[in-house]
């Protein structure tokens, strides 16, 4: 239900005051304007939310300073309204406002608001401000090259990244309000006829239809708008660099900016884009690939080596060498529980460890970690409850979890690793195998927004595999993913820019003996 703005300025400012409750950040200042001596105007703002230097020097100072109306004398209220805003009040987006309600949303929005006496409709004049971090580098998703700039809480300041690394007319912005109390702002970017136009329609149609109090991150948006909700895997990826959802941009993805949160969400993915880092692309295309297939194996083996220790030490003795299974029998010996559980202990002491180094204050956070994982483990040891094989398989199970690039996919990998423990530690390696199996049938069955999630592992796409596994050069990325972007501006670049070697008399100058 809409209400009308009162007539009576006075009336007006009560009402915002009351519907505000009081609060003292709420200034209102009624005044007669120079120029004029019958009419009075109503200035209201919410400090914090305003730069008080446009409120006095673009809207007060103008108004007290106003040109004198001359022959115009006595303009009527509407009259007066057109002349505010067109020659008075010199800030660069003006709204009108015909409502109440209209008024309390650009007051916490961070305008200001004019009010006129006798008018029933009034001016929003942009003078956003207030405290906003400043943009740095990221502190989750580092690289040695390439730029160092990461998103902000301010949803202005993360539109302009992405507005200065792509500088095209097709460049869309579409603003949603979600959350009926926090009323945030959520903004979907992507390039027209680039991205697929269907994809478009149903992120939009999904945001339109959430109905909740509050959305104060952007994993609000990703649990109400995401395909499956009960895989382990990320079918969202969310991003810190405006240089990797730049790239996805590019490629036709869909950017979901949230305001109040650095972490932009990036849709559709696939599972191979959770492995690949921006710095992929600044690099030569061979280390890159390099770098992506450690990336790969790192996943394998955070997920799988304590399982499959598990497995190897209890059920398959004799696939070790002899050698070596000797020396992890005289470690066991002297260990009072079976492999399932010793790697239990030791894997939830690690949890425990890395959660404590999170949540301690950071002085302190990175110390705490490191020395009682070293301590703890040195001790276990000593005092026979685990083996020391088990201490170096969960330490480089570990680390290995560190390697991959997106924190969703590395917590992913965690998760599974206990169920495969169990299963490992019960039947061996059918045990796994069967694991691995079912993993493989859930992960063909998921999708991003309709596109799946193997894709172009499953169903098979030979020309998109030049960037999943190994990175070809530059020059041979001539096309974009298939399905994912527009098929109809799929060619991202010309063909045939392979560089040539020059010929020998260029080489030399043109002498040859």
């Amino acid at each position: 239900m809409t209400t009308a703005i009162p007539k009576q300025l006075k009336v007006a400012l009560n009402w915002i005051n009351s519907e505000l409750g009081n609060s003292p950040d709420t200034v209102t200042r009624m005044f007669t304007p120079s120029g004029t001596d019958s009419v009075s105007v109503g200035v209201v703002y919410i400090e914090g939310l305003v730069s008080m230097d446009t409120v006095n020097g673009r809207i007060i100072h103008t108004l007290m300073d106003a040109p004198d109306l001359g022959d115009q004398k006595p303009l009527n209220c509407d009259g007066y309204f057109r002349f505010l805003k067109e020659k008075v009040v010199s800030v660069g987006r003006i709204a009108e406002l015909s409502t109440s309600e209209e008024m309390l949303t650009a007051l916490l929005d961070g305008y200001t608001v004019l009010l006129i006496d006798g008018c029933t409709s009034a001016l929003a004049a942009q003078t956003p401000g207030g405290a906003k971090r400043s943009v740095e580098e990221p502190s989750s998703q580092t690289v040695i090259r390439g730029p160092k700039e990461g998103f902000t809480e301010d949803l202005g300041t993360n539109i302009s990244l992405i507005r200065r690394k792509i500088k095209s007319s097709k460049l869309r912005f579409v603003q949603f309000k979600i959350g009926q109390v926090t009323q945030t702002d959520v903004v979907v970017s992507y390039i027209e006829d680039i991205a697929n136009a269907k994809i478009v329609d149903e992120i939009q149609k999904r945001l339109e239809s959430i109905d909740t109090d509050s959305i104060l991150e952007s994993g609000y948006i990703e649990e109400f708008i995401q395909d499956r909700t009960f895989t382990p895997f990320p079918t969202l990826l969310n991003m810190e660099r405006p240089d990797s959802i730049v790239g996805g941009i590019l490629e036709g993805q869909i950017a979901i900016l949230v305001d109040g949160t650095p972490f932009v969400l990036l849709a559709p993915v696939t599972f191979n884009r959770f492995f690949q880092s921006s710095e992929d692309y600044y690099q030569r295309f061979d280390i890159a690939s390099f770098l992506r297939i450690i990336r790969y194996g790192s996943f394998f083996v955070s997920m799988l080596l304590p399982s499959l220790y598990i497995a190897i030490s209890t059920f398959h003795q004799e696939m070790l060498p002899t050698t070596l299974l000797i020396s992890l029998a005289a470690q066991r010996e002297g260990t009072p529980f079976p492999a399932l559980v010793e790697a239990f202990i030791m894997e939830l002491t690690f949890e425990v460890l890395r959660e404590a180094g999170v949540r301690m204050p950071r002085a302190i956070g990175s110390a705490i970690s490191i020395v009682g994982a070293l301590v703890i483990g040195q001790a276990a040891v000593q005092a026979g409850l685990v083996s020391a094989a088990m201490v170096i398989v969960v330490s480089f199970t570990a680390i290995s979890n560190f390697v991959i690039p997106s924190l969703s996919m590395a917590t992913a990998s965690r998760l599974i690793r206990f169920g495969m423990m169990i299963l490992g530690g019960t039947f061996g390696l059918f045990g796994i195998m069967s694991g691995l199996m079912f993993l493989l049938i859930h992960m063909a069955g998921l999708r991003s927004f309709g596109i799946p999630f193997l894709l172009p592992i499953s169903p098979v796409s030979v020309k998109n595999l030049k960037d999943v596994f190994i990175r070809v050069p530059k020059w041979a990325m001539t096309t974009r993913p298939r399905l994912i972007s527009d098929p109809q501006s799929s060619r991202r670049q010309a063909p045939g820019q392979k560089p040539a070697p020059p010929d020998a008399d260029h080489a030399t100058g043109g002498e040859s003996e």
